[in-house]
C-alpha cells in the first residue's frame, strides 16, 4: 500500500508526501546478475496546502499510479491550483495528463531548463516503451508551462523554488518552504533507495555533492526525496546519506572493471537500499564511460 507522512507548521500550511511501491518495466537489456530485474523505483510526490488551495510537485508516471494519487489529493478536499515539476525525467512530468484531466483547474509549471528536457525529442518514445498501454503517447502527453514568475505564492507563504543543478540529471530544481523548513528536492536526495548515477561522471558526481550542500545549509527539519522507500519519513539525514552513497560509488566505480564488481561492493555498504536494477544501470554506464 502507498504510504502518506505529514508534517505540520504554525503558518497553516500542510505539507503530505504519498509515495508509491516499485514496479515492473520492460526492458531489452538482459539480467547482468542477482537482482538486475526491470524495476522502477518507489516515487513520491508531495503535497502542500492551506485552507483552501494546494500545490502538487511532481506527478508519479503510470494511469495507475496517477489515478491513486489523484484520489488521494481529492480526500485534502482542496483546490489543486498548480503542479510543479523539478526536473524533466517522465516519471516526475508525465502524470500531468491525467491530473489535469481530474482537476482542470490546475496548471502545470516548470523553470524553462526542465521544460526544454521534458520536451527533448530525444527522448520521444522512450516512456511509452518502457511502459507500454500506460502512459500518455506522443499526441496526449501534458507539457509544463513555463514559470515566468520568482517564487510560488500559496495562502500568503512562500514556495520558492530554486535551480539547483546538478542531480541525477542536469537542470535540476527543488522546491523550498521557508514556513515549514521543508525541502521537495526531486531526484537530488534518494531515501534508502538506490541513486541513478548513470547521467554522471565523476565531476557530476561532485557537483551533485556540493548540491546537497546548498540543501543542508536551508537547515531543513523536513526533506522529501523523489525515490524513497515507501515507509520510510522525511528526515534531513537522508542528505549526507545521499553524498556519502556519492562518494562510495566514485570510488568503488574508480577502482572496479566491471559492473559486476561495483554491484557487488556497493551492495555490501548498502545492504538493505531498494531497487537493486538501479545500481546495475548506474554500474553498466560507469564502466561504459571508462571505455569511452
Amino acid at each position: 500500500m502507498p504510504s502518506e507522512d505529514t508534517a505540520q507548521a504554525a503558518a497553516d500550511l500542510t505539507i503530505e508526501v504519498y509515495t508509491t511501491p516499485g514496479r515492473p518495466f520492460t526492458s531489452a537489456t538482459p539480467p547482468g546478475g542477482p537482482g538486475d530485474l526491470p524495476t522502477w523505483s518507489p516515487s513520491s510526490a508531495t503535497l502542500i496546502y492551506g485552507d483552501h488551495d494546494a500545490v502538487l510537485v511532481d506527478t508519479l508516471i503510470t494511469y495507475d499510479q496517477v489515478d491513486a494519487l489523484a484520489d488521494w489529493i481529492e480526500t485534502k478536499g482542496r483546490r489543486l491550483s498548480r503542479i510543479y515539476v523539478t526536473h524533466g525525467h517522465g516519471d516526475h512530468w508525465l502524470g500531468l495528463a491525467r491530473l489535469t484531466q481530474r482537476f482542470p483547474g490546475a496548471t502545470g509549471l516548470a523553470t524553462a531548463e526542465v521544460l526544454a528536457q521534458a520536451a527533448d525529442p530525444a527522448m520521444a518514445g522512450y516512456w511509452e516503451a518502457i511502459f507500454p498501454g500506460e502512459v500518455p503517447g506522443a499526441g496526449e502527453k501534458v507539457l509544463p508551462q513555463l514559470l515566468t514568475a520568482g517564487p510560488l505564492d500559496l495562502e500568503g507563504n512562500e514556495l520558492r523554488v530554486i535551480r539547483i543543478g546538478q542531480a541525477d540529471t542536469a537542470e535540476s530544481t527543488i522546491l523550498y518552504v521557508p514556513s515549514l523548513a521543508a525541502v521537495v528536492t526531486g531526484d537530488l536526495a534518494y531515501n534508502q533507495v538506490h541513486m541513478m548515477t548513470a547521467e554522471t561522471g565523476e565531476p557530476e558526481r561532485a557537483r551533485w555533492i556540493v548540491n546537497l550542500d546548498e540543501v543542508a545549509a536551508l537547515e531543513p527539519a523536513f526533506v522529501v526525496a523523489g525515490h524513497k522507500k515507501v515507509d520510510n519519513g522525511n528526515d534531513p539525514k537522508i542528505i549526507a546519506e545521499s553524498q556519502q552513497y556519492l562518494r562510495d560509488f566514485t570510488r568503488i566505480a574508480a577502482g572496479e572493471t566491471t559492473a559486476a564488481g561495483i554491484v557487488a561492493r556497493m551492495t555490501e555498504l548498502y545492504p538493505d537500499w531498494e531497487n537493486l536494477r538501479t545500481l546495475w544501470h548506474s554500474a553498466r554506464s560507469a564502466i561504459a564511460r571508462k571505455g569511452s
